[in-house]
């Protein structure tokens, strides 16, 4: 019974999620983690729909020859990476395609003006934000994909050197109350030690000197020790970021987006920014010098407590804590002149209220900041469809090694 769900299936296609597609004899496309386009494999399926299959390599019968060694033993175990496998110039041509495709299949734009991938100065210990859950005995590791199995690892290549000489000194009692551990890095190496829990009493934790603790549980922080907050400076500008408030995991590449936005941005003093879902303030702190007038739209308190402290040298800057889709409609008449729409949404991408929002503010320019390439294509055809033209997607590689894809979509009335 177990032979009929082995399949040998040449994989031709880089799908977004990190997995590679073929088709098995009766057409149905399978998808298998860590399989790479030309591979001719053994795959055994793990689920099976009507239309499609997914499956795991039991033996490559002929490997493509962009096939490398992976750098660490955990790869295709721990499920943090995703292309490891593959040498960092393809993973940058290989994201950029499925980008493309996303946008021609899901948003129907032919020849999407997708410009090349901005590299990342670093490929490897790039995160300045890293998240640990924890096994039964207490040892730091990576949640399983599609899975509530803990992988305890003993080597990791994607923190900045602060974390990654740290977080294997950690050591947790059995059976703990803690659910996730966060480290976080700033200037002068500080450190940011974030402990989830759904309990309110504070884990008992001995910690060398300087080091900051924060206990988090039911959107309630409390400090353990040190602060409640990290410094991350982008472009030579410090920003206040706590325990609870969203950024970027990789700073060089944040400064290279800050850079981008502000290349292709083409603001005055006359100009109002509309910055929604604008987080700590990091791309508001550096249009607002450049704008007459400069408009933030968070729903994180954290975030907008963050906001108040990074841009509190600016006058010409309001904040609005809420949702966008409750804030936006409160904006119309109360801005002069069409505004500049900058968009940083999470994963989900936009809703529709949202985007009926921006349109009634009739804006000459949106830039889009996406972070998940499907629901940028959809929201991209809603953009399209109201009269904007796409005019060009710049992706950036924020996160090696992986699936994800950031990318900056410029969209003109």
């Amino acid at each position: 019974m177990e032979d009929s769900k082995i399949h040998e299936v040449i994989l031709t296609t880089m799908t977004y999620g990190g997995e590679a597609m073929g088709r098995l004899q009766d057409g149905r496309a399978v998808f298998i983690p860590f399989g790479l386009p030309g591979e001719r494999v053994r795959v055994r399926l793990t689920d099976e729909k009507k239309n499609f299959a997914r499956g795991e390599i039991v033996e490559i019968l002929e490997a493509s020859p962009d096939r490398i060694e992976a750098k660490c033993k955990h790869f295709g175990e721990c499920g943090g990476c995703h292309y490891q496998n593959l040498s960092y110039e393809k993973q940058l041509s290989a994201k950029t395609d499925v980008l493309i495709d996303q946008l021609k299949r899901i948003g129907k734009i032919e020849n999407p003006p997708v410009r090349p991938m901005v590299a990342s100065p670093n490929p490897w210990n790039y995160r300045n934000h890293v998240q640990f859950s924890l096994d039964r005995d207490g040892k730091l590791g990576f949640q399983k994909s599609n899975s509530n199995r803990v992988i305890p690892i003993t080597e990791c290549y994607m923190p900045e050197a602060t974390i990654n000489e740290f977080w294997s000194q950690l050591e947790f009692e059995p059976e703990t109350e803690i659910e996730r551990v966060s480290l976080r890095a700033g200037v002068d190496d500080d450190l940011l030690i974030v402990l989830e829990s759904e309990s309110p009493e504070p884990p008992e934790l001995e910690i060398e000197a300087g080091i900051s603790i924060a206990h988090v549980y039911e959107e309630n922080t409390v400090v353990v020790a040190g602060n409640d907050h990290i410094v991350i400076r982008v472009l030579d500008r410090d920003f206040k970021v706590s325990a609870a408030s969203f950024f970027q995991v990789n700073t060089a590449m944040a400064e290279k987006m800050v850079q981008h936005l502000l290349a292709c941005l083409p603001v005055s003093q006359s100009t109002t920014l509309l910055d929604v879902y604008c987080g700590v303030g990091l791309f508001s702190a550096f249009f607002a010098p450049k704008c007459g007038r400069v408009i933030g739209i968070e729903s994180s308190e954290s975030s907008c407590e963050d906001f108040a402290v990074n841009l509190d040298e600016f006058d010409n800057v309001e904040l609005y804590e809420g949702l966008a889709e409750e804030v936006l409609p409160g904006l119309a008449g109360r801005i002069d002149n069409p505004p500049y729409v900058l968009l940083d949404p999470p994963r989900a991408g936009l809703d529709k209220q949202v985007i009926d929002g921006i349109f009634n503010l009739n804006p000459r320019m949106i830039a889009y900041v996406s972070c998940d390439p499907s629901t940028l294509a959809r929201d991209a055809a809603r953009l399209v469809n109201a009269g904007y033209k796409l005019k060009e997607v710049t992706p950036f590689d924020l996160f090696p090694q992986t699936y994800h894809i950031e990318s900056i979509s410029l969209f003109e009335k």
